[in-house]
């Protein structure tokens, strides 16, 4: 018996930074997402050899433990073994469990597309159709956040997890007691189809991350640092702006959203934007894009690049000529699967 899962990685759209529990705990956040044709991706395969063995062969790490109700968490692959202890604590009765882990992604590590977070989703969704848990869509997103930001005290925002279970396109709404609402949107089919042919993704090659990014955009909220919290207040508005202007297919509304929404994002934190990003900026500008913005938390990652449709080719061409890496991505309506195969 093998168990395989996938979720689909995120593109924050706008408001991202809102989903902040020091910000939404006292204003609420608004985001505005989408999931694309891009994976995190977990196979279990049980074994009755008393170990636990984890490989994540895009990062080129594996560990290997026996099987124990309780495993170390270590520096290597904390989140592997974080959604274990959770699992097998409040799910399986404290026995553990034996088997082989193999996790790998479309997206590197610290590319702005939620990819940490992504992969709990497909690592919690592997263990919902191993063990048949009864995991409802904010059951899944909820205890992903949990791992993540309680167990393994890791710094980051909410909307990874629910895109990465939910799929689709998404306005969420975050609230003090760990209120959540998803609410995804019904584009019609043109408006999809036009957004898609107006967008591309560059990684810059810079992994960075986030979480360093993350706790300084914390202090700047705990210390009430004016500049940053009406940033996080111009974003949360323009999250609001960018919905209206997908449902009603204004484009020339979406693009301006998507550049408000950056220069307000640079504000939140000075570590968000550097020299290279500005500068890859207005190359994007320079060469047929009409807007853009750093994808997840900034500081390097995939730039979003919005243009015209007939500049696209241009626009790949410009950017094919820097170091970074050029993608098209599509969009997704599904969120997290898992399927098991059964050995003839």
């Amino acid at each position: 018996m093998i168990i395989r899962s996938k979720a689909p990685l995120r593109l924050g759209l706008a408001g991202g930074g809102t989903d902040i529990a020091t910000y939404y705990n006292l204003y609420g956040g608004n985001v505005l997402n989408a999931t694309i044709d891009m994976y995190a991706y977990c196979i279990i395969e049980p074994t009755d050899n008393g170990q636990v063995v984890f490989n994540a062969v895009d990062l080129e790490k594996t560990e290997t433990f026996d099987a124990e109700s309780v495993l170390e968490v270590s520096k290597t692959l904390p989140l592997h073994s974080g959604i274990y202890n959770r699992i097998v604590s409040d799910y399986n009765k404290g026995k553990s469990l034996s088997f082989k882990m193999t996790t790998y992604s479309d997206a590197p590590a610290g590319s702005g597309l939620g990819s940490s977070s992504t992969m709990v989703v497909a690592i919690i969704k592997a263990f919902e159709e191993w063990l048949n848990l009864p995991l409802g869509e904010y059951d899944i997103a909820s205890l992903a956040y949990k791992i993540e930001r309680e167990d393994l005290k890791l710094a980051g925002g909410k909307q990874d997890q629910y895109a990465a279970t939910f799929g689709g396109f998404n306005f969420m709404e975050f609230y003090q007691d760990e209120k959540v609402i998803v609410n995804p949107l019904r584009l019609k089919r043109w408006i999809r189809n036009e957004l898609e042919a107006s967008l591309v993704l560059y990684y810059t090659g810079i992994s960075r991350e986030s979480a360093n990014i993350i706790k300084q955009q914390i202090e700047n909220t705990e210390n009430k640092i004016t500049k940053s919290i009406e940033s996080m207040h111009e974003m949360k508005k323009q999250a609001s702006l960018m919905k209206e202007a997908l449902l009603t297919g204004n484009f020339r509304e979406f693009s301006g959203c998507l550049q408000q929404g950056w220069l307000a994002k640079k504000n939140m934190a000075e570590s968000i934007s550097n020299d290279f990003l500005d500068g890859l900026y207005q190359y994007a500008l320079d060469n047929g894009a009409e807007s853009a913005k750093i994808s997840g938390a900034g500081g390097g990652g995939f730039m979003m690049i919005y243009c015209n449709p007939c500049n696209r080719i241009k626009l790949v061409k410009a950017l094919k000529q820097k170091d970074g890496v050029v993608f098209t991505p599509s969009f997704t309506e599904i969120g997290t699967q898992a399927w098991t195969i059964y050995n003839s």
